[in-house]
């Protein structure tokens, strides 16, 4: 696998996995990372989408991930804390334009989580100007293809629920 496909694999994980967990397991054990605080604005700082259980998750199983892709972990690892920090930015952003946690904005909701990590990873990984573009391109087309199908299946998921 090139390193072009393995960087694309771990931050689709990274962002994906919290996601996969919220599926998964609804509210349970989701506590805010911002706690509820609120920014200077009077607008939470980041959300209730915004979970120690997510980044949790993305930060242990991204590295085991990595290994599996024939890459050392700490890159795993890297590229969960670059994921996180550019989701965790559009997060704090969006809060201040008045959006709704878990409410889309395009490319906002792709590119910071995918351009952050590709670049920390960049001279790692040899990586030139125009993978780490192809990476954020097909970053962004795959979340974009993937988020109405998780909506729609969590939206099917709550009604099974009750």
């Amino acid at each position: 696998m090139t390193p072009t496909l393995q960087i694309l694999a771990l931050v689709v994980w990274a962002n994906g996995v919290p996601v996969l967990l919220r599926l998964l397991l609804g509210n349970r054990f989701a506590h805010p990372l911002d706690g509820g605080r609120l920014f200077r604005d009077g607008r939470p700082w980041l959300g209730t989408s915004k979970t120690w259980r997510g980044l949790g998750a993305a930060l242990l199983t991204t590295p085991l991930l990595a290994v599996l892709l024939g890459v050392p972990w700490l890159l795993g690892l890297i590229a969960a804390l670059g994921a996180m920090s550019g989701d965790l930015l559009a997060s704090f952003i969006k809060r201040r334009l008045g959006r709704e946690p878990s409410e889309s904005v395009l490319l906002l909701d792709q590119i910071p989580e995918a351009l952050i990590p590709t670049i920390i990873l960049m001279p790692v990984l040899d990586l030139s100007a125009s993978r780490v573009a192809i990476v954020v391109i097909a970053f962004t087309l795959i979340d974009l293809a993937l988020t109405p199908f998780a909506v729609r299946l969590r939206r099917m998921l709550k009604r099974i629920r009750g």
